[in-house]
């Protein structure tokens, strides 16, 4: 009982180790070890709180980048990928095509770290894709094989498709075929304004990071780093847009989520060029006027889920971005010091060490994310405002439905963890107690007057259970 009550405790309130005594809750002092536990819902000011508060450990966010990665000299497929590339070359034989072939980005980048990727974007130097897989289609069917799930998936530019993309699956693999592009941007959008057919190297200059400029050149088994840097910055850990940063971010200002979050993934070091283009007013401004707050969501669900979550969110921090991704509404009560943000990774840092603690396993991917997001707003709790002179709401709702875009049902359920949280906290010194400690002055009892007082604490931490 006692271990399972350290860790709901330390799931519930931020560690900070080496710091002076305080008690929690109600008279229980957690202060008789060398770990201090800051209360959940403190009436001391935000400062306060943030003077006790650490930032998260290099351990838990990965901070520490390492010297050098291991990357592969060459590319080594597998037997699909094989059977695969082989079917495409076979068409531009059959049909005495001088096309191109290049798989293009993460594919690359992947299979030379040594993951495995069923992401396969294949880029076409002299046709569009619709046309290409038309021609795979007849080659397949002329050698008695079925040609599977063939599709068009149009332009849409609010779901990040600025070019129509031709799709089939070969050997239970999607394939997506583009044309290579060059593109210019107007000033207050990021959809391309003109597109054409352009080189691989201008594609790859083109694209967001050095890192996903690659290409793997599938008439010539080789790989291909026009931007002449892309490989060395795989080696390196090193997170470097190919052509200069602010005009890069400018030009599409989801690059910078983009770049927080391969950042992150992969344990890299942001430029220090791109952090300062990041950072700056020109493109926070162009952060929060072009790009859809669903697009910002998805970026935030995709760091949320993945595996440094801690290390995402400090990014976003530091490089002050955190209130643009995170928007508040026009007004609200009571006032957010300074610095709260970092009192909300502290949060998240908490959780995440106890999903570790526990095993991930132990969760679905849905509850890990959930839980992540309770946390990491955990701290804006009693923060709320009035819309339209109606009834106060947490401005958690505001930031889940309006500044990224989620669901209703999101934000419902960290509302709920919110409120189970608080609830469960004041239960801890009757759960810990050695003695028989009976809760006397909840004022969520009403519903308990035929529960044996005994078994009244099991019953409310049963009951808070069922909030979530």
């Amino acid at each position: 009982m006692r271990m399972a009550l350290n860790i709901a405790t330390r799931l519930l309130v931020p560690v900070v180790h080496h710091g002076p005594s305080l008690t929690c809750v109600r008279g229980f002092s957690f202060s008789q070890s060398p770990t201090l536990v800051l209360p959940l819902h403190s009436h001391r000011p935000a400062k306060t709180l943030l003077q006790i508060a650490t930032t998260p450990s290099f351990r838990s966010c990965g901070c520490a980048p390492m010297s050098t990665f291991q990357v592969r000299d060459k590319i080594d497929l597998s037997d699909v990928e094989r059977r695969i590339f082989d079917r495409l070359l076979a068409t531009l034989r059959h049909f005495d095509l001088q096309t191109q072939l290049r798989v293009a980005g993460g594919w690359v980048r992947d299979k030379l770290l040594g993951k495995e990727c069923y992401d396969i974007d294949i880029a076409l130097d002299n046709m569009m894709g619709t046309e290409f897989v038309d021609k795979v289609r007849e080659y397949l069917l002329s050698i008695g094989e079925d040609a599977q799930g063939v599709c068009v998936i149009e332009s849409n530019p609010d779901q990040s498709k600025h070019l129509e993309t031709a799709r089939m699956r070969l050997f239970d693999i999607w394939i997506d075929f583009v044309n290579l592009r060059s593109e210019e941007y107007a000033e207050n959008s990021r959809i391309p304004s003109k597109q054409r057919f352009g080189t691989a190297e201008e594609d790859a200059y083109r694209r967001d990071l050095t890192i996903n400029s690659l290409f793997y050149h599938i008439n010539t088994d080789s790989v291909e780093d026009f931007t002449k840097r892309g490989i060395s910055d795989l080696k390196s850990g090193k997170i470097v847009t190919p052509l200069p940063p602010k005009a890069t971010f400018l030009d599409d200002p989801l690059r910078v989520l983009r770049a927080i979050r391969f950042g992150a993934r992969f344990e890299f070091t942001l430029d220090e060029d791109l952090k300062v283009a990041a950072a700056c007013d020109d493109v926070k401004d162009a952060l929060a006027a072009k790009i859809s707050r669903e697009r910002i969501g998805t970026e935030i669900d995709l760091m949320i889920s993945g595996n440094q979550p801690v290390k995402a969110m400090t990014y976003i921090c530091d490089l002050t971005l955190f209130w643009i991704v995170f928007s508040l509404p026009p007004e609200f009560e009571p006032y957010i010091s300074d610095g709260c943000e970092r009192l909300c990774i502290s949060y998240l840092d908490t959780a995440w060490n106890l999903i570790h603690l526990l095993g991930e396993s132990t969760f679905t991917a849905e509850q890990k994310r959930l839980t992540l997001c309770a946390a990491l707003f955990l701290p804006l709790r009693n923060t709320t405002y009035r819309e339209k002179k109606a009834k106060k709401i947490p401005v958690v709702n505001h930031i889940i439905r309006e500044s990224l875009k989620r669901k209703a049902k999101d934000a419902e359920m960290v509302l709920n963890l919110h409120q189970a949280s608080h609830k469960f906290l004041s239960l801890i010194p009757c759960l810990a107690s050695s003695e028989d400690v009976q809760v006397v002055d909840h004022d969520w009892l009403g519903d308990l007057v035929d529960v044996p007082v005994s078994s009244r604490v099991r019953v409310l931490t049963g009951t808070v259970c069922l909030l979530c």
